[in-house]
């Protein structure tokens, strides 16, 4: 892992470096980009680039792989271990934009926005004494991911619909009702 963290104004010239390498964009295009980047309110770059269409989402993985130096994951639509993330607190996984990915082996894969942030590494032994294999993911969606596995579902907290526990009333009765009805046809048949 690198010592020195990526600051927002370098992370913004080297991933638009690697971008422009990689014939994503042209020199002119990243000048331009950068200097509307600047005039947006505080934004994670990489969500400014995906919001305005200006860069494909497998595209920007790579780039940041590059930048990184590590393999790229895209955490949307991924299952993650439900008894790996309860090791880890919310806050925290946020706060860092990190997700435990899986074990491999001795090894705890984890994707992160920024795996050259200090002290990561140290403040993931918190929670497990496995080795740390670092992936780099979009913060955007590793935090909804975090946020989907932590928060509650948006139907837990609707309370229970009288209106079906009526019609299962209803139903009931109107099943008695038509047995009854049979029961009394059957009698009056045996006559």
């Amino acid at each position: 892992m690198r010592e020195n963290k990526i600051d927002n104004a370098t992370f913004v010239d080297r991933i638009l470096e690697v971008l422009t390498k990689q014939g994503i964009l042209k020199p002119q295009e990243a000048k331009d980009l950068k200097i509307a980047f600047e005039q947006r309110a505080a934004e994670q770059f990489d969500y400014f680039l995906l919001s305005e269409g200006l860069v494909e989402k497998n595209a920007l993985l790579k780039a940041l792989s590059v930048l990184y130096k590590v393999p790229a994951f895209d955490v949307n639509g991924a299952f993650f271990d439900h008894l790996l993330l309860t090791n880890f607190p919310k806050d925290f996984l946020l706060r860092n934009a990190v997700i435990p990915l899986e074990l491999d082996g001795d090894a705890l894969v984890v994707v992160v926005a920024e795996p050259d942030t200090p002290g990561l590494e140290h403040a993931l032994r918190q929670f497990t004494e496995n080795d740390i294999v670092f992936m780099v993911g979009l913060r955007t969606a590793i935090c909804d991911a975090v946020k989907e596995f932590y928060d509650k579902a948006v139907t837990e907290d609707i309370p229970e619909d009288v209106d079906i526990r009526q019609e299962q009333d209803q139903e009931r009765a109107a099943d008695q009702y038509v047995r009854r009805k049979r029961a009394i046809s059957r009698s009056g048949d045996d006559e």
